[in-house]
């Protein structure tokens, strides 16, 4: 038996696919780009080299949101501590070395500078000290210089610290340096490298302060 055809609803009264109107692509959009924010807050499908927003570190300490440059499993983070990170302003730099952070005697200690680092740095306003790291009722700060000579290689690219007798892997050591800011904001990575005594000439990886210049507050 033939059952007549179904009469055809009117447009205005035919269910719509979801998102199919002027509502639902607003609510389709919002929901992608809040995915897209999480996406972002959580680091997900991101590309490796993309600049992360993060809060910058209370003093100039590293933050416990961070994004570094060198994503390998050999990167090894070195504390550091700078009074003021905005962007040409003068700063004091402490780049520390702990007793876990080194495992021999250090005979030449070398700091490699970011290429994009445009920041005047005077091997006269760096010394090689003992420090004390701070904390809730100190700050951290130079005690006792260490006797050595700091050179800048020609294309500025590192500062070449020879102390006069090789520094023992005991206590805390670190590069302070006097400086004023880059203008770029902006992560910059510099890297530790160690020569210990020995036949071989040859320095060794210690790790990395990655330093996060920020725009001024206004």
């Amino acid at each position: 038996m033939a059952f007549p055809p179904l009469p055809r609803l009117p447009r205005s009264a035919r269910p719509r696919r979801p998102g199919s109107g002027p509502l639902g692509q607003r609510l389709l959009g919002l929901g992608a780009a809040a995915g897209l924010t999480t996406a972002a807050v959580l680091g997900l499908g991101l590309p490796e080299r993309s600049p992360l927003v993060q809060p910058a570190g209370a003093q100039g300490t590293p933050s416990l949101m961070e994004f570094r440059w060198d994503n390998s499993s050999d990167y090894r983070k070195l504390y550091f501590y700078v009074t003021n990170t905005m962007r040409l302003r003068r700063a004091e730099y402490y780049l520390m070395l702990r007793p876990r952070d080194r495992k021999t005697a250090i005979l030449k200690l070398s700091v490699t500078i970011p290429s994009s680092f445009d920041a005047n740095i005077d091997p006269k306003r760096v010394q090689l000290c003992r420090m004390s790291e701070g904390g809730m009722l100190a700050r951290t700060r130079c005690v006792e210089q260490i006797p050595a000579t700091i050179e800048l290689t020609e294309d500025g690219s590192a500062l070449e610290i020879f102390p006069d007798t090789p520094v023992a892997d005991t206590g805390t050591i670190g590069v302070y340096m006097r400086l004023f800011n880059p203008y770029n904001t902006g992560m910059y990575q510099f890297n530790a490298l160690a020569q210990a005594p020995g036949d071989v000439p040859i320095s060794g990886y210690l790790g990395s302060w990655l330093i996060q210049i920020d725009p001024p507050n206004n």
